[in-house]
């Protein structure tokens, strides 16, 4: 299986954004779990995790993009960052076949730091991270 990033869809209401996507993952839930609340993980493919508590309330300071706190933790399910300036950016995964996961994104953010073009080149490279096993 491959990976691949099936839609971005962009939303603005006042000065409030909101990005979706759907991301298709070449590997299983419990393999994805770790790239995505893991300073390690995140590292690989977005940025430096240099405070990650991972449990729900638990500290977040991503690196370039804010501090805050964990809101949302279902174990290899769904996580949650909160953070300022950043905003939300919430990941949520579900199985697709035996092999493979799906990636249900969203970032929610004031201004326009973030962009749909931005995030689709993260998340071609968790895919490539994903694929070379990294």
């Amino acid at each position: 299986m491959t990976g691949s990033v099936e839609q971005g869809i962009s939303q603005t209401h006042g000065n409030t954004h909101i990005l979706h996507f759907l991301v298709r993952l070449p590997r299983a839930m419990e393999t994805v779990w770790p790239a995505l609340t893991t300073p390690e993980g995140l590292e690989s493919w977005f940025t430096t995790a240099d405070v990650l508590e991972p449990r729900l309330g638990g500290a977040v300071t991503l690196r370039d993009i804010g501090s805050g706190s964990i809101t949302a933790w279902d174990v290899e399910r769904v996580a949650e960052y909160a953070v300022e300036p950043g905003g939300r950016i919430r990941f949520h995964l579900e199985r697709d076949g035996d092999e493979g996961s799906v990636l249900r994104f969203t970032h929610e953010f004031q201004g326009g730091a973030e962009s749909e073009p931005r995030w689709r080149a993260r998340f071609e490279k968790l895919i490539d991270v994903l694929e070379d096993g990294r």
